[in-house]
């Protein structure tokens, strides 16, 4: 006969109160970061940020600090697959020359009032025959 003792971590209000802290204090450096201009690194800070957020949350929210150390690994590692899909789309963003789609209408033409648009699609109108 096996004994099984289910061994229970009841975390105290005191864990809560500084999870919240620790939350609330990155949630002000994402809004605080927001405002400066980092060029390109704005997305990378705020990426940062909201990993470490993340992080806090699955430790201590989904208790995986009590947990057996290969659950922590799986975790771990959807973070890293996330990083490395998010390097390729940065690394694909970056060889784009025109980001515009090509099958986007063209810009609407500045015609005068009382002038209509040929249909889009419609062959050119020809010229009217001159009378001699």
């Amino acid at each position: 006969m096996s004994t099984h003792t289910a061994h229970t971590h009841e975390d105290g209000a005191g864990v809560y109160v500084k999870t919240l802290v620790a939350l609330l204090i990155l949630t002000l450096i994402t809004v605080a970061a927001s405002y400066v201009d980092f060029g390109s690194g704005n997305v990378v800070i705020a990426l940062f940020i909201a990993t470490v957020k993340a992080s806090i949350v699955a430790l201590f929210f989904m208790h995986l600090r009590h947990e057996k150390p290969v659950n922590s690994i799986i975790a771990l590692a959807g973070f890293l697959f996330l990083g490395i899909f998010l390097m390729f789309c940065f690394m694909d963003q970056d060889t784009r020359k025109d980001p515009k789609p090509y099958n986007m209408p063209p810009p609407a033409l500045n015609l005068p009032p009382g002038v209509t648009a040929p249909p889009a699609g419609a062959p050119p109108a020809a010229a009217p025959a001159e009378k001699h």
